[in-house]
Formats: structure tokens, C-alpha cells, sequence
């Protein structure tokens, strides 16, 4: 009787078959441009930054929102969005990632033609941060450059090897992403400087905390680290790379059987290896040990003429629909895969690979059809899912630990109560996300679907006051009970269900507020509601110590 080879036989044959010693190297820690050393210091102050909800202009979005490595790296909140015929649920759909209500420059919320009084979600599906300090190019399109010239200045700060940085001082001032209008790296200077670091967080790691409880303002961690209270773009951007360049996904069952222990990887994830790297084709492009090539490929996932990739930082015809390849490492707890969120799950991915792409038009010469049975499918995914994900990833402990976000937490400000219809059968709605925060000077209670040009009046109450409180500058009358503070505004926008308005507070900084319930309604007066008035459900919210 023959006797049967090992499947790791077959595994380093396999490997082999790559470059050499390339194939089969550990994940080393990413490369650090000359000019930004990580250091364990700024590499806190970037973690800090990294999960700071306060670097949005609302205080609702971090860095760590879109990016959470208990889903690889990626977002959990992905949401299907109108492709480039602007309607939803038609074939062309994609998804992305909420991000903020649309406004206008002063903080007054604006429905945007997509989104309405929505968040606005982006146009491509968030990627992982966990590898982005690995590649030459970041963005989907390449768009965030190797040379890091600061915003603020002009200068160039790093002429090589800096995509983190270029892409890093992007989302504080996108529109969609993180920002009012016109927002410019002076004002978020401006509000770090104001803020308590990671007030609105909770569980925060103990490193982090330290760092806050020695630093407790931001001028003083940016001194701790830098040399002097500074704030700036290219600061807050070396800090954030440091902290990412500091994230080494390396402790795989892959990683392990490469350094010699056969016994971790069984005979079915070693044949999805073989696989993988020879008949299925995958290392051609998402090559170990990153498991990526660093390029970028059209692959027919959708025509060119939908998002033209690559074309749009180059300019060259031939990148049209090119995107980069992403890391497969953490892949397993990803929700949805390529750029634009099509597939939900990789045996559909798969499948596409199988299909040869799905669109023609400069697809990549690599994407010829797959032969792949049932069980050897079963099995790639088996190693990708299996194999390619270190444990301290999905389970967020050090150094991939984090803080709890405000908006994962229990809602505050929350909703509740009846409502009452206006003209068209239209219901006023309640808009009241952003965080209660003591001192915040754009705590925003909207109102959308009412009657366009119609008189409104925003009623704020608490369940109890001290005497003499003052908030937003007006006294609370504590002989009234509850005692009410009303503020008019004016609906902007037209017709039945076409009027919005947006009443921008500045909370109060006295911490006797801390903790306190308040509770907030619109009242919009309409001729066709019953009894001339139409009123939005309430709104509930417990104010933040600083």
C-alpha cells in the first residue's frame, strides 16, 4: 500500500512556487518614513486621536467609528447608498459608511440631495486601518500620496513613504465624513486645544488612561510628546501613523505554521493553502506575507464609468477601474468585501473570482475564469478565514484594545414620546444626535419633515433645577414645573414635509449640570395639524461632565 504524503508537502511545494523567501516571511512591522520615528509616546497620542469622537465637528465620528478591529479593521455600520444613478435599490447601489448629517458652515443641519436629514454615506465601503501602514498608496484610489506635504503649510514634510500621513488629514475636514463646511485644520486645532481628552469615551485602556490622567489637555499631551502644546495638521497626522505603524496583525495560525509549527495548520487548511497559492490563483495578487501586492487592478466588479479608480488620481486612461488590493489578513470578520460593498460574504467572492469578474472593460489579465469544486472552495475560504486571523484582533486586546465609543454606549440623547401630524399628513421629526457634552459649543436639536416657511418652537426642559441655573444664557424659571426654555426659530425649505431648522446651542460648563436629564420637542405651528399645531416626538438626554 501506498504511503500517503503530508499535506504540508504539498503546502511548501506551493510556497516555493513564489519568490523564495518572499513567500514565506513573517510580517514584519511597516516601514517608518524618515521624518516620523514611531515612538511609544506618539504612538499613545495617536491612539488617543485615533478614537477621539471630538475631532468631528459634532462630536458623533472618530477615526475609530469607520474602523474597529473586532470587524477586521473595518466598519460595522456599512449602509447601502444610490450608485451613480442616485437612486437606491437599483443595480448600481453601493456601500459605505455613515458619517455625519449634512450642514451648512455654522453648524445648522442642511439636507443633502442623497441623504436628506440622513447621515450622509460615503461612496466606498470603508477599508481595514490594520494594514494601511503597509502600503505605498492609500485610499481605494491611490489618491493619498508617499510624500506628505502638510495642509496647513504647504510644506513637504516627507518625501517618501508617508500614504498614512497624506491620508490621514483628509476625514477631519471631509463633509461627509467628519466636518461642517469650511472647516479648516485651524479650527480643529482650535477645538482640541478646548476639549478634555476622550471625554465622551468610556473603558478606556490603561496605557491611554495614564497618558490623560499625566496630560490633561491636549496641549499638554502634544507637549509630552513634541516638546510644545502645538497643535497642528501634520502633528495630529504623525501621531495617528505612529499609532497604525504600531498595529502588527501577526500572531495568524499562518504566522505560526511559517515560523515551523506544522501542527497548527490541519490537513483542510493546509489544502485551502495549496489552493490558494497555486490553482486558485489568489497569491497572484494578494501575495504573503501581507497578503497583498500593494497595486492595483480592475477586476470587473463594476464598469469603469461607475468609479474610475486609480484613473481619477492618475489621470491615465489605462487605470480606469482600478483599485487597490486589499489585505486578506482579519478578513473573517469583515461584513461585506470589495471596494463598493457588493459581496457579503466570501464564498460570493469567490464565486465572482470563478465568473471571471463581471465586467470587461480593462479588466486585469489575471482574472481568467476559476475551476474550483465545491469542497475546494469550502476549503480556501476555510484557510482565509481561519488561518489569516490573529485572535488579539478580534477579540480587541493589546495592541489592538480600544476605548468604548459615546455612540456605542447607551443612547444619550435618546428618543421617546407621541407625535402629532401636520400639512400632507407629515410628522415634525426630532433630530438630536450629537453628545450632550458640557462647554460644547455645538450641541444641534433639529427638526425635519415639517411645513416648509412655518414658525417653530424648540421647548427644552429639565426634570429638576437648582435655583438660579443658567443655560445658553437664559435663567430656567424654577417656579414653573417643569421650567420650560423655548427658543423660536423659523422653518427654512418648502411645502408639506419640506421644512427643517436647526437650533445650535452652547451647553453650559457648570458641572453641577453633570448628569442631570433634560428633555426637548418641536412645536411647529401648521394650519392643518390638529389645533394648529404640529409637534415631533421628544428627546431625552443626560448632559456629560467634562
Amino acid at each position: 500500500m501506498p504511503v500517503r504524503q503530508p499535506r504540508r508537502f504539498v503546502v511548501v511545494v506551493a510556497l516555493a512556487s513564489l519568490d523564495g523567501a518572499a513567500a514565506q516571511a513573517q510580517l514584519a512591522p511597516p516601514r517608518q518614513p524618515l521624518g516620523n520615528p514611531v515612538t511609544a509616546e506618539k504612538a499613545v497620542l495617536g491612539k488617543i486621536l485615533f478614537w477621539e469622537e471630538q475631532l468631528s465637528s459634532d462630536d458623533t465620528m472618530a477615526c475609530g467609528t469607520c474602523h474597529r478591529p473586532r470587524q477586521g479593521g473595518a466598519d460595522p455600520r456599512f449602509e447601502q447608498t444610490a450608485g451613480p444613478d442616485g437612486l437606491l435599490d437599483t443595480g448600481d447601489d453601493v456601500y459605505g459608511s455613515p458619517g455625519v448629517i449634512g450642514s451648512d458652515s455654522t453648524g445648522h443641519y442642511l439636507p443633502s440631495a442623497a441623504f436628506g436629514l440622513a447621515p450622509q454615506v460615503t461612496g466606498r465601503l470603508a477599508p481595514s486601518f490594520i494594514t494601511g501602514s503597509y502600503f505605498t498608496l492609500n485610499f481605494w484610489d491611490g489618491r493619498a500620496s508617499t510624500t506628505f506635504t502638510d495642509p496647513q503649510t504647504g510644506v513637504k514634510l516627507l518625501p517618501y513613504g508617508a500614504a498614512l500621513e497624506s491620508q490621514l488629514v483628509n476625514p477631519p475636514l471631509s463633509q461627509v465624513e467628519m466636518a461642517d463646511p469650511a472647516r479648516t485644520w485651524n479650527d480643529v486645532a482650535t477645538k482640541l486645544s478646548a476639549v478634555r481628552p476622550l471625554a465622551l469615551a468610556s473603558n478606556v485602556p490603561e496605557a491611554m488612561a495614564a497618558a490623560i490622567a499625566n496630560h490633561p489637555s491636549y496641549g499638554d499631551l502634544f507637549t509630552w510628546v513634541f516638546g510644545d502644546s502645538s497643535i497642528t495638521s501634520a502633528r495630529v497626522a504623525f501621531a495617528i501613523a505612529s499609532y497604525e505603524r504600531s498595529l502588527v496583525p501577526d500572531q495568524t495560525p499562518w504566522d505560526r505554521f511559517t515560523a515551523g509549527d506544522q501542527g497548527t495548520l490541519d490537513d483542510r487548511h493546509q489544502s485551502g493553502l495549496a489552493l490558494f497559492m497555486g490553482r486558485g490563483r489568489c497569491s497572484l495578487c494578494h501575495l504573503p506575507p501581507l497578503f497583498a501586492d500593494d497595486k492595483f487592478h480592475a477586476i470587473g466588479v463594476r464598469p469603469p464609468r461607475d468609479d474610475m479608480g486609480l484613473q481619477k488620481t492618475t489621470g491615465v486612461y489605462g487605470d480606469r477601474g482600478k483599485f487597490k488590493t486589499p489585505s486578506l489578513r482579519d478578513a473573517k470578520a469583515r461584513g461585506r468585501f470589495m471596494h463598493d460593498g457588493r459581496f457579503g460574504d466570501l464564498n460570493q467572492v469567490l464565486e465572482f473570482y470563478e465568473r471571471g469578474g463581471d465586467f470587461n472593460d480593462n479588466k486585469d489579465v489575471l482574472m481568467a475564469p476559476l475551476i474550483l469544486t465545491p469542497i475546494e472552495k469550502s476549503q480556501i475560504i476555510a484557510f482565509i478565514e481561519d488561518s489569516l486571523t490573529d485572535p488579539r484582533v478580534v477579540a480587541e486586546t493589546f495592541p489592538f484594545d480600544r476605548p468604548t465609543l459615546h455612540s456605542e454606549a447607551a443612547a444619550n440623547p435618546s428618543y421617546y414620546g407621541d407625535s402629532s401630524a401636520g400639512s400632507g399628513g407629515f410628522v415634525p421629526r426630532m433630530i438630536n444626535v450629537t453628545p450632550p457634552l458640557l462647554g460644547s459649543a455645538s450641541f444641534r436639536i433639529g427638526v425635519g419633515d415639517g411645513l416648509g416657511g412655518a414658525a417653530a418652537v424648540l421647548a427644552i426642559t429639565p426634570a429638576a433645577a437648582p435655583p438660579g441655573t443658567y443655560w445658553n444664557g437664559i435663567p430656567i424659571d424654577v417656579s414653573v414645573n417643569p421650567p420650560p426654555m423655548l427658543i423660536n426659530a423659523a422653518l427654512s425649505g418648502s411645502g408639506a414635509g419640506g421644512g427643517y431648522a436647526t437650533a445650535v446651542l452652547q451647553l453650559p460648563k457648570n458641572p453641577a449640570f453633570a448628569g442631570q436629564d433634560w428633555f426637548a420637542q418641536w412645536f411647529v405651528v401648521d394650519p392643518a395639524a390638529a389645533g394648529g399645531v404640529a409637534a415631533s416626538g421628544g428627546s431625552r438626554f443626560q448632559f456629560i461632565g467634562r
